[in-house]
């Protein structure tokens, strides 16, 4: 542990000028007096610590002792320090060896890029979650990342719709999606196809010692976009037929599934005298449909089925009795 701490003293040293004992004690988590042994200590092994006495004094590297990262553009550097997603990296369990990577690159940076990390995060910032939802950290999933990371088979229960099951699965990767973690694993054995478990549904995780063979060919985002897509589509059992006005037009992609408001316009008519376009519009269910519609307001008129446009029929009847005729 010592020797760890000693390091990353060491690295603290390079990517700043200098540092007084009470900011290296808050760095590492010690008392300052521990932080004067261990720059003797040091000094002893033969790396130049020095210390400046004084109100303004504190500890520097001298003579140059410095590890560099050489053919790095200031781009280049930047755009490591975007790589690390900091809620993400805490929830895997990771965040201690994140910082420690990005310590070791700042002090291995040319000095004209030690600003590297800090006009990357003036410039970018990844808020994962969706709006109004508090995200919620599953349990597991520093097991789960740890045996992605080894590659280790895992024997898991999984809380499914129908039941509880357990399966033995090879884990190739994490996907966080709007706030939710999934693993993308197959069956161990590396026979069958590539599935999707949300993490927060597995009841129990245990790492085995046995590493699997990855299949190097496996592309975790390929698999990713094709398999949402796919979900996306599954759900669209049913279909209904509207009228919307242009404003109605405008914001059908924002009130329904993107992807079916886009295929539904394109396939659409041209407008009718009034300017109302009529399309058919794949929807997961009618109770859904009439949910995601209503938002429209009278910028849209259901025509098909009977029954959702009866929905809304019964919708303008007791808005007409609330606001009144």
């Amino acid at each position: 542990m010592r020797a760890a701490r000693l390091i990353k003293m060491v690295l603290l040293l390079q990517s700043r000028p200098s540092m007084t004992a009470a900011e290296l004690a808050r760095e590492l988590e010690v008392s300052e007096r521990t932080v004067t042994r261990d720059a003797q200590a040091l000094s002893e092994a033969g790396v130049p610590v020095y210390a400046d006495r004084g109100r303004a004094g504190g500890y520097r590297l001298i003579g140059g002792y410095r590890t560099r990262l050489t053919g790095l553009a200031r781009g280049e550097a930047e755009a490591l320090f975007l790589s690390g997603v900091p809620g993400a990296l805490r929830e895997m369990g990771l965040e201690d060896a994140a910082s420690a990577a990005r310590l070791k690159v700042s002090a291995a940076l040319l000095p004209s890029l030690s600003d590297a990390s800090r006009t990357a995060a003036q410039r970018f910032h990844l808020d994962a979650p969706s709006w109004f939802k508090e995200p919620k950290t599953p349990e597991l999933l520093p097991a789960v990342a740890d045996a992605v990371w080894d590659d280790r088979r895992v024997t898991a229960r999984y809380r499914s719709r129908e039941a509880e099951v357990e399966r033995d699965l090879e884990p190739y990767g994490l996907v966080l999606k709007a706030g939710v973690w999934y693993l993308c694993a197959r069956v161990a054995g590396g026979r069958g196809s590539y599935r999707v478990y949300r993490i927060d549904r597995f009841t129990e995780v245990t790492a085995g010692e046995e590493r699997f063979a990855r299949d190097e060919e496996f592309d975790l985002p390929g698999f990713w976009d094709e398999r949402a897509e796919l979900f996306a589509r599954s759900l669209l059992r049913a279909e209904v037929v509207v009228r919307l006005s242009g404003d109605g037009v405008r914001r059908l992609p924002y009130a329904v599934d993107p992807v079916a408001a886009r295929e539904a316009l394109e396939a659409a008519g041209a407008a009718d005298g009034d300017g109302w376009v009529t399309v058919t519009l794949p929807v997961e269910s009618e109770e859904v449909a009439h949910t995601q519609l209503a938002a429209l307001g009278p910028e849209v008129e259901v025509l098909e089925p009977e029954s959702l446009r009866a929905r809304f029929v019964k919708d303008a009847t007791r808005l007409a009795e609330l606001y009144g005729t």
